[in-house]
């Protein structure tokens, strides 16, 4: 199968990834991890699947130890030199969202700077919460909230597990529903924290359609009017509006009715993603959602194939040329 279809969410499983885990690094809620990922994989799947090309990421939190502080940004180099490997070795086949450190705004920083001006990867992956439970909003996310909004690069934000796991989780996988409610709580703390308003032109990538984000769009503005919190920023309705029109929502897990058609409630069909969860989502699970996906009758067929892939293209230039 020969196919356009851009997947922005999709996880890389290569070297790195895999020394950290047989080196002992564990998920909470028995996420299991596949034991196997290679590019040949990667294309096989891509090419079952009419998918051109493959945004990846790395989609967890790590930090350094008390023994070993550099843990985590000597991780994230490998990784994203591996990436920039891989986008060089396969022209147009592979994007990827730079991995940053989580215990530290500034190598973070670093990090990112090197990924973006010497690698040159394709924009940002930022989990919804950060190591010690940093939420967009917050002192840890604001300068690389800046530094991306200055450089005009996509984000794609992630769900991670909550501090509060272990007493709302019932031992089951986050990816049930606790991954999606983080995401609307990271995204909502930004909005209500003035994120938007100081940096109107963020481009944000929200896993999952949101999750619950756009069931409670209406909710989250009309509480503008109803209370803030302590030292939340002056926004009204509208302006949660605006915020709610303007972030990007990618499909994978969220390609059925259930999550797209309140994501059509709260932004336009230019604003929706092709994404695959794949490998941490099994590929039976992917075709389930690419058949809800194409059968979504509020979709007509020019709009589907910008989900599938002319609304990433503004996203990321570089594929443009392939």
């Amino acid at each position: 199968m020969t196919g356009r279809r851009i997947d922005v969410h999709t996880h890389y499983l290569g070297p790195a990834v895999a020394e950290m885990f047989a080196s002992g690094f564990s998920l909470a809620g028995g996420y299991k991890i596949p034991a196997q990922w290679s590019p040949d994989a990667a294309l096989a799947f891509m090419e079952r699947h009419g998918i051109q090309t493959q945004i990846l990421s790395a989609p967890w939190s790590f930090a350094g130890t008390e023994t070993d502080p550099e843990l985590a940004t000597r991780f994230c180099r490998a990784v994203n030199e591996e990436y920039a490997d891989l986008i060089k070795r396969y022209p147009g086949r592979f994007g990827a969202f730079a991995a940053i450190p989580a215990d530290d705004s500034q190598r973070a920083l670093a990090e990112l700077r090197y990924a973006l001006d010497e690698l040159r990867l394709d924009g940002v992956l930022l989990t919804s919460n950060a190591v010690g439970g940093h939420y967009l909003g917050g002192d840890h996310y604001e300068p690389i909230l800046a530094e991306i909004h200055e450089r005009g690069v996509p984000a794609f934000v992630h769900p991670r597990n909550p501090p509060c796991l272990d007493a709302v989780g019932f031992g089951r996988s986050p990816s049930v529903v606790e991954f999606t409610f983080d995401t609307a709580r990271t995204v909502t703390n930004a909005i209500y924290t003035g994120v938007f308003q100081r940096y109107p032109a963020l481009k944000l990538i929200l896993a999952h359609c949101g999750g619950p984000l756009p069931s409670l769009g209406w909710r989250i503005a009309e509480h503008t009017e109803m209370g803030m919190g302590p030292g939340d920023a002056d926004i009204d309705p509208a302006h949660v509006t605006r915020v709610l029109r303007g972030l990007y929502y990618e499909t994978a897990l969220a390609g059925s009715r259930n999550s797209l058609l309140p994501t059509l409630e709260v932004t336009g069909p230019d604003h929706v993603l092709f994404g695959t969860d794949w490998p941490l989502a099994p590929e039976a699970t992917v075709i389930h959602n690419i058949d809800n996906l194409t059968a979504f009758e509020n979709l007509t067929a020019e709009q589907l194939s910008a989900v599938e892939h002319d609304n990433a293209l503004p996203l990321f230039p570089r594929l443009t040329q392939h």
